[in-house]
């Protein structure tokens, strides 16, 4: 036996017959499936070993069984488990659970398809990469030789990595997702008809696209229109749909600014973008009895929730008039989600995503978006921060299950090393949000739930956790409640 790769394994199977003898490549659609030996029938041989020539594997070899033609036009990727965390399950894109650690990326071309000359393969390569480049802080440098963090290659049938392709039709492309065994690699079926902008073939942009989703992180959505759709449309020009930028925004974060961001900024100024993302779901704000929300922040004495761009604004535990509303309408080109929020002693409101951080004075804009590696984070997204101690002078972030000391006087964490978030005895390991009331007391939010931690006792209390609706926006308790 071996270790199952976690990875994509993306495949084309003929829709019908040729419609004429010009109509060469019948249409196709995706089909992805997580287990490769889940899709075929009986035993295959998957012991061969990676060529070692550059030249294509011979064609001696034996072809696999093709992808049945019969499959619904889907992905075979196994929906998310139920044992996925609620922030995954909330958001319509879907994380592989693993990212790089690092923001400049350099990928390298072992083989070309033999349809195409080898600088439209590059050019193409560079121009499916910069689609993922355009909206995030990440680079892609292309190198020659020695190694690099992407291995593109095209290849046929066995090929080493246990998932054969099967000539012509059937099996597209695969990639592995970060922080598996083989990172960074994307196979392609050499024995496809390759092409570029024509789709009485398999365009190469698109195809290589969707898998760099997959190396940078990204599972299949069920967004309409999605580069990350599980469903394969040639369409043109490529772009990211909204729900592709949130979820590669959300590993991470916004393009970095071509100039410096640590003079207070002036504000948005007319005709400038503001960077800021709509709402997955702009005119249907979620429902606060149901929500598992992102962020929780006292800010000006006042409570304040956030969940998919919306913000609800509590003042002595009542709801205020006029929300929810969107957190934009507050802060201008704050990013949506956000993953964590809180309130200095100095009045200033930060708020995460992803591997950025923002900080506001009041409502104006001082800087930003700016990444978390300057407050000496090297690992994140941050899930929660928390104020603590009557000064305000104690900041915690939270991720997982660690946490770290962040002192904003000195815009750094006490050590890059997290400490243990057991410390905090009776409260959950992993966490969505935290803030402190106005009596001392903290609370931690996990989905619908909360704990409130006391700060003599040093350990959550009696009777805890409680549902978040009915106590915080007076929702009707659950006739029968399994905490």
């Amino acid at each position: 036996g071996h270790n199952e790769p976690s990875l994509s394994q993306c495949f084309l199977a003929p829709w019908g017959p040729p419609l004429s003898p010009l109509y060469l490549v019948p249409p196709i659609f995706w089909i992805d499936a997580h287990h490769l030996h889940a899709e075929r029938r009986g035993p295959q041989p998957w012991h061969a070993a990676l060529p070692s020539s550059p030249a294509p594997a011979p064609a001696t070899q034996e072809a696999p069984r093709p992808a049945s033609s019969l499959r619904p036009p889907r992905c075979g990727v196994p929906d998310p488990p139920d044992g996925l965390s609620a922030r995954n399950r909330q958001k319509r894109f879907v994380l592989s659970g693993g990212r790089w650690e690092k923001t400049d990326l350099t990928y390298r071309i072992l083989r070309f398809p033999w349809q195409l000359v080898q600088e439209q393969v590059r050019q193409t390569m560079a121009e499916a990469l910069k689609v993922w480049s355009d909206v995030t802080p990440l680079t892609f440098t292309e190198v020659h030789e020695g190694r690099a963090d992407i291995v593109i290659d095209f290849a046929r049938y066995w090929h080493g990595d246990d998932l054969p392709f099967d000539g012509p039709g059937g099996i597209l492309a695969h990639a592995f997702f970060p922080k598996t065994h083989r990172e960074g690699d994307v196979h392609f079926d050499y024995d496809e008809t390759w092409t570029i902008g024509d789709d009485q073939g398999t365009d190469l942009l698109q195809v290589a696209a969707h898998e760099f989703g997959h190396v940078l992180g990204l599972q299949h959505t069920t967004a309409a229109k999605a580069l990350m759709s599980a469903f394969y449309t040639f369409r043109y020009p490529l772009s990211l749909s909204p729900d592709d930028r949130r979820g590669v925004q959300h590993l991470y974060g916004q393009p970095w600014p071509t100039v410096t961001s640590r003079t207070p900024a002036l504000g948005p100024q007319a005709g400038i973008d503001t960077n800021e993302i709509a709402p997955l779901e702009p005119d249907a704000p979620p429902d606060a009895c149901e929500a598992s929300f992102d962020a929780v922040s006292t800010i000006r004495g006042e409570l304040f929730f956030f969940k998919a761009g919306f913000v609800w604004r509590l003042r002595g535990g009542q709801l205020q008039p006029g929300y929810p509303a969107l957190a934009s309408r507050h802060w201008q080109g704050l990013p949506s989600p956000v993953d964590a929020a809180f309130e200095d002693a100095q009045g200033h409101i930060w708020f995460f995503q992803g591997a950025q951080y923002w900080v506001y004075d009041g409502e104006k804009p001082v800087l930003g978006p700016a990444p978390l590696t300057e407050l000496g984070l090297v690992r994140f997204p941050v899930h929660a921060a928390l104020v603590w101690g009557p000064e305000k002078n104690k900041i915690y972030f939270f991720r997982g299950r660690d946490y770290w000391r962040f002192h904003p006087s000195t815009r750094r964490v006490d050590s890059p090393v997290p400490r243990r978030a057991t410390d905090w005895r009776g409260v959950p390991s992993e966490i969505d949000a935290a803030f402190q009331d106005a009596d001392g007391y903290a609370y931690f939010l996990r989905g619908r739930l909360y704990w409130k931690f006391d700060p003599v006792k040093v350990k959550a209390l009696e009777g805890f956790p409680r549902l978040v609706g009915p106590d915080f926006f007076g929702c009707a308790e659950p006739a029968n409640t399994f905490l």
